[in-house]
């Protein structure tokens, strides 16, 4: 494993102190927000206390009045609508919270999403074609589209209305469609770009329901409910979590605490969550979100939006239990591959001046390849490609480090695939199999022109150096747990203790994990460390070192008096 940089901040003492008095909050909460750049107390107030009032007005998106008016007057002449949505957590709960806001709205709508393995990602001519003959006259895009020109043009000249709502980069020319709402449009100035997919259909829902004449708190009832899937899309989608996106992500969560969905409730009793407190963003994206997307991966991601459209909680329950035994199919699956690539590293051990990976493998099951590459992403810390080798053609998934721009880099090679797209940190590729070859030596000599030595190794950002005595005395523990839901964009804050005496020997925890107990001035903390036990040579009793740690929620603690936190260790390093 690579060693990894810790990355200090600087914060102006003045900022920290006004932040202080202005805000009545702990000094290590406004180091925190000020290593973070919110130094300005009325941003970091919106910050801090994010309202619904603070989003913005779905009128802000370029092409909302042709879409609102196209969509009314589909559902008031009773025209077939088709939803096409995407296989994913994200394109399955897009297709239904605007199915669910066109029958609020007097409408029908039928929906298709399609096959993994065998449509492939994106919209399909002949999906086109049979909503035609079925006398479809508009289509609704919803997590996917903006690439779909040809797809687009076909659906028009067959006489049917195409509006796109997605989240994805768009090419130079936008499909020619009736309507584009994608923030992310050259000449859309929404205020904020990080919307998900189902963030932008949402703005769709919101405009349409907001035509209803509903008095002001219906509407804001409905919106609250309709945030409980978008929340679970938004941290899914590991989009960043400010902005709009941390005011749904928040108020969705917190509606989750009482969930009269059958589907969304069977979900989270499969998960492990119906206990009458709200999951957080975590718990949402290791918990729930891989039972949704392993419909997807595995099987058929259909099945997701009949369990959360159904008014029957036994069948909720059935689908739900499926999804249920797919997920641990998707993690042996997953497992098996990575042991795969892993023994082919024994044999042809990856070398530091190797600046991109692509691995290939005959029938690897392409439903889980997005996550073996993000498992050997942490493990190698390179941008990664993984690719399943069928009946002569390649296709799979990548995922990247930070300084590594992915979407960028296959722009810079079209010629090689048949279908491609994603994002800066993830993508996936279509290619015949005899261009694996030359992907590999192009990524390579891509990523080598562009990335340094230094970026190859993995860095944590320190958001605050602390004296345990802040933790264990006063609200700051609280504070710094408020600024939840962490994750993509805010993640937990890592806070490191300098010079701290390793106060036992470790404990280890089922052959992996550590207990680590660290004292310094006094104060005990009592630490988790996952994954720590090949490390637990360097604790010994008595050593000093540097600890970097998170602190986290911990209902078990709680519920046995303790302090209702935990500490979790992110590395070590010896003092100094």
């Amino acid at each position: 494993m690579p060693i990894t940089q810790w990355l200090f901040p600087t914060p102006d003492p003045e900022a920290v102190n006004n932040l202080t008095s202005t805000l009545r909050i702990q000094p290590l909460t406004a180091r925190v927000l000020a290593a973070r750049g919110l130094t300005d107390p009325q941003t970091a107030q919106r910050f801090l206390s994010p309202q619904l009032e603070h989003l913005h007005s779905p009128a802000l998106l370029t092409g909302m009045p042709e879409a609102l008016n196209r969509l009314r007057a589909a559902i008031s002449a009773h025209e077939k609508i088709l939803i096409y949505g995407d296989y994913d957590v994200d394109g399955t709960v897009s297709v239904v919270i605007l199915k669910k806001a066109i029958e609020l709205a007097g409408g029908q709508a039928s929906f298709h999403v399609p096959h993994r393995l065998k449509d492939g990602y994106g919209m399909r001519a002949d999906v086109i074609e049979r909503a035609a003959a079925m006398g479809v006259r508009l289509i609704v895009s919803v997590d996917t589209g903006i690439r779909a020109t040809e797809v687009v043009r076909g659906a028009r000249e067959l006489g049917i209305d195409v509006i796109v709502t997605d989240h994805h980069l768009p090419e130079a020319e936008l499909p020619p469609a009736l309507a584009v709402l994608n923030p992310n449009r050259r000449d859309c100035h929404y205020p904020d770009k990080n919307l998900c997919g189902a963030g932008v259909a949402f703005k769709l829902v919101h405009a349409l329901l907001a035509t209803l004449g509903w008095p002001e708190d219906k509407l804001a009832r409905m919106l609250k409910s309709f945030l409980k899937l978008v929340a679970v899309a938004t941290v899914a989608d590991v989009v960043p979590l400010l902005g709009e996106n941390r005011i749904i992500v928040k108020f969705g969560l917190q509606g989750l605490h009482r969930v009269h969905n059958p589907g969304l409730r069977a979900l989270l009793e499969v998960s492990g969550m119906l206990d009458g407190r709200a999951p957080n963003a975590r718990q949402v994206a290791f918990q729930i979100a891989p039972r949704i997307n392993a419909a997807g991966r595995m099987d058929d991601a259909q099945n997701v939006i009949r369990m959360f459209l159904t008014e029957d909680l036994e069948t909720a329950r059935t689908l739900a239990k499926q999804l249920h035994s797919l997920n641990q199919e998707r993690q042996q699956t997953e497992a098996d591959i990575v042991r795969l690539v892993l023994e082919e590293c024994s044999q042809v051990p990856v070398t530091e001046d190797q600046a991109a990976l692509v691995f290939s493998g005959p029938n690897w099951h392409r439903g889980v390849v997005g996550i073996v590459a993000s498992r050997l992403v942490d493990r190698f810390y390179r941008p990664v490609f993984v690719l399943s080798e069928e009946d002569g053609e390649a296709q799979g998934s990548g995922r990247s480090i930070t300084p590594f721009h992915l979407l960028e880099a296959l722009e810079s090679m079209p010629d090689l695939f048949s279908r491609f797209g994603g994002h800066r940190q993830a993508a996936g590729v279509s290619m015949p199999s005899e261009m694996v070859p030359e992907f590999r030596k192009r990524l390579e000599a891509y990523a080598r022109q562009r990335l340094t030595p230094a970026d190859f190794h993995p860095r944590l950002a320190i958001d605050a150096v602390v004296d345990l005595k802040e933790l264990t005395t006063g609200p700051a523990v609280a504070e710094i747990l408020g600024l939840a839901p962490f994750g993509f964009g805010n993640p937990p804050p890592v806070l490191a203790i300098l010079d701290a005496e390793v106060a036992a020997a470790p404990v280890v925890l089922k052959e992996k994990h550590l207990r680590v107990q660290l004292r310094q001035n006094g104060r005990n903390l009592l630490s988790k460390a996952w994954n720590f036990a090949d490390r637990a040579s360097e604790l010994p009793a008595g050593a000093h070192m540097d600890a970097a740690f998170c602190i986290e929620e911990d209902p078990y603690s709680e519920s046995r008096g303790w302090g209702g936190w935990a500490a979790v260790l992110k590395d070590i390093r010896p003092p100094g």
